[in-house]
């Protein structure tokens, strides 16, 4: 056949009729395929936010779980308030409180020392010998603390809940505010005693002894002889406020008396 007559195909232009010459005409991009270490960076920014994620919600839960407002009701408390309610154990149920109060085991007499003269008040040898440098410390610096209360056998406490119960008229929940029944008194244990300053009698046992020197000697020196007050404002234990006793805890067995019977269900006082 003769295709003499037929148009020639101008040089350059496809055999599809258009008019875009092939060596112009666009092709389809092949996209990269990721290389292996494209891969890891992905994962590894994946997994590092995924982390950070976590990490944040983790402590948002745990501020909210165990703030100092959490470990009281929602009342903000000291940082040592609040350590001693995280050292409170789990096991510690509430049948084992007696209106409000903690059981503590009776001190061996063969192992309390006199802190007086004339021997009347004693402390376990430990806290006696404690006992008797920090008043000596504080008699340097022109206090004078006196010695009211030490070790109180559970007979002695019997007196002090049910005897005064019965000669005030008093109900025990009301006697329980201010004195702990026996058995449940921490003067049982040799470590507690309370204190007062000579120079003003009237605060003996009063929350007014707080303003005392001999109150401030003590906030300002009884942790270097190993003494800590029991019951401050706000206690986690919910004990009411006693400025005048003060516990040893410098030794093993009086730390574990105080910081394994603590709880943060205990109330009133001691």
């Amino acid at each position: 056949m003769n295709n003499a007559g037929s148009p020639r195909k101008p040089p350059g232009l496809s055999a599809h009729g258009d008019d875009i010459p092939e060596a112009l005409r666009e092709t389809p991009a092949l996209k990269p395929k990721p290389t292996r270490s494209g891969w890891r960076l992905f994962w590894w920014g994946f997994m590092g936010f995924a982390i950070a994620l976590i990490a944040g919600g983790l402590a948002a839960w745990l501020t909210q779980s165990i703030s100092p407002g959490s470990l009281t009701g929602g009342a903000a408390i000291p940082l040592q308030a609040g350590l001693q309610a995280a050292l409170a154990p789990a096991g510690t149920q509430s049948s084992d409180l007696l209106l409000g109060h903690l059981p503590y085991e009776e001190a061996p007499e063969t192992e309390l020392a006199p802190i007086t003269t004339d021997g009347s008040i004693r402390l376990r040898q430990a806290a006696a010998e404690r006992f008797t440098e920090m008043s000596n410390a504080a008699r340097a610096d022109g206090v004078d603390l006196v010695t009211i209360s030490g070790f109180r056998t559970v007979e002695e406490q019997q007196y002090l809940f049910f005897g005064i119960q019965a000669e005030q008229g008093q109900a025990s929940t009301e006697r329980a505010e201010v004195s702990a029944p026996p058995g449940y008194s921490e003067h049982h244990t040799g470590y507690a005693v309370d204190v007062a300053d000579s120079s003003q009698p009237e605060t003996d046992l009063e929350i007014s002894f707080e303003n005392t020197p001999a109150f401030k000697w003590l906030k300002e020196n009884a942790a270097y002889f190993n003494f800590e007050l029991s019951f401050p404002e706000n206690n986690p234990q919910g004990v009411s406020y006693e400025p005048w006793h003060w516990r040893f805890v410098g030794d093993r067995d009086s730390l574990e008396t105080f910081y394994k019977a603590r709880t943060p269900t205990a109330r009133l006082g001691s």
